[in-house]
């Protein structure tokens, strides 16, 4: 079962979180602003799906766990 979860660390939740209310909903870490980059974004849903990956997305809001 898939598990996501938010970065324990407030303070990077609340840092990506402010650059996503800057970027209309775009990740604050990418320069390009297309729909690949949306949060929650294509690189990581396809991770998602990847059994083998566990780890962060991009900008480290998000936790996959492989569990």
């Amino acid at each position: 079962m898939k598990k996501i979860t938010l970065n324990p660390d407030g303070d990077i939740v609340k840092s990506v979180r402010e650059g996503l209310e800057k970027t209309g909903g775009y990740c604050p870490c990418r320069l390009e602003r297309t729909e690949e980059n949306k949060c929650m974004c294509q690189e990581f849903r396809e991770q998602i799906e990847d059994p083998d990956f566990e780890g962060y997305c991009h900008c480290m809001l998000y936790y996959k766990n492989k569990g």
